[in-house]
């Protein structure tokens, strides 16, 4: 039986594709969860509408996120965590952190669409990616750095070892 498909399917086809399927497969899986309609040539015009609106509709959206690109380009965004030796943080600074950092520079972006490998546990400067659409990732500068302005380890070991150090007068 030849269909037209309404959805992309994997191994089958995508959306607007005529495919010829096994009887059965149409009948009971695919016509009713409206995942392809028959090949008539009144449904071909209408999948062939719905395929243009939606391409109208992709391109809209890909021009938003690339204007949205263009902005998120140059935004730094910078968060203090607490951090040990080594500058290894406590602990982590995830995709969630990373939205309500974005959040609160004025722009609504979902965690789902911050693309970490893994979380960042170290202090410094890190390109974080953002997937805006399917076309589009945008990488943003995060600065993490250590909480409340504290020294370094090594500078505190310093300044310790000169205060317990004997003063010796002058001459």
């Amino acid at each position: 039986m030849e269909v037209i498909l309404r959805d992309d399917i994997d191994k089958l086809g995508s959306r607007g594709d005529l495919v010829k399927v096994a009887d059965g497969y149409a009948r009971n899986f695919l016509l009713p969860r409206r995942l392809a309609v028959p090949a008539t040539e009144a449904n071909k015009k209408i999948v062939e509408q719905e395929r243009q609106a939606a391409l109208r509709r992709e391109a809209k959206e890909k021009g938003a996120a690339e204007e949205l690109g263009k902005l998120l380009a140059g935004v730094t965004l910078t968060t203090e965590q607490k951090a040990g030796e080594h500058d290894q943080l406590f602990g982590s600074v995830t995709s969630s952190d990373i939205a309500a950092l974005l959040d609160k520079a004025g722009y609504t972006i979902d965690r789902r669409k911050i693309t970490l490998d893994a979380p960042i546990k170290t202090l410094g400067e890190h390109k974080v990616p953002v997937k805006l659409h399917r076309e589009v990732t945008v990488q943003v500068k995060l600065i993490v750095t250590r909480e409340g302005g504290e020294p370094e380890p090594a500078a505190e070991a310093a300044a310790e070892a000169a205060a317990e150090a004997p003063e010796t007068p002058a001459e």
